[in-house]
């Protein structure tokens, strides 16, 4: 068993904002795909979270082709990814919507990464981000970029996070490395 899928208290739960896509009038809002450097930056995405060893059991993510794709350039880079499954209402979701996805994890689960949209994903992340270094709070604060990557902890069950429970233990976006 991974060391983040020991029996902890300690839950992980991995955002990732999906990579750069194509322009609104490319095609249809959902079918949108990735642009060069959005393909790239996912590949990239992969390769950090691999590197950084932020394991997690699950992944969820929008059903729209852009973070479909963005999951699917970060696959071939994790030594062990997680099974994933892809929900219309991730596409549809405010940061609440999200939060109540998170909430129905079964109690086993100890990390899951959630591959979404703006301006969700950044509405979720800082407000379930009630401690954590200054210096990427505040970056967090400022922007959550195509592509970025924010991993949060928390030690209560999935059933009871609400905004300030988590601590911001990483950020990353593509041009960090």
């Amino acid at each position: 068993m991974s060391e983040s899928r020991s029996a902890s208290s300690e839950r992980r739960i991995v955002l990732v904002r999906h990579g750069k896509a194509v322009p609104k009038d490319a095609a249809d809002d959902p079918d949108r795909d990735l642009t060069a450097r959005g393909r790239r930056d996912a590949g990239a995405a992969g390769r950090w979270l691999e590197e950084s060893r932020h394991r997690v059991d699950l992944a969820q993510c929008s059903t729209a082709v852009r973070a479909r794709r963005t999951w699917q350039l970060m696959i071939p880079h994790l030594s062990d990814p997680p099974p994933a499954y892809y929900a219309e209402r991730l596409y549809h979701a405010d940061g609440d919507d999200l939060l109540a996805a998170l909430r129905e994890h079964a109690p086993s689960l100890s990390g899951v990464l959630l591959v979404g949209h703006n301006p969700a994903v950044h509405e979720l992340a800082t407000a379930l981000c009630g401690s954590g270094p200054k210096q990427l709070r505040h970056r967090l604060d400022e922007a959550f970029p195509t592509c970025g990557v924010v991993v949060l902890t928390v030690t209560c069950p999935w059933r009871e996070l609400a905004p300030g429970a988590a601590h911001l233990a990483d950020f990353w976006a593509p041009g960090d490395d």
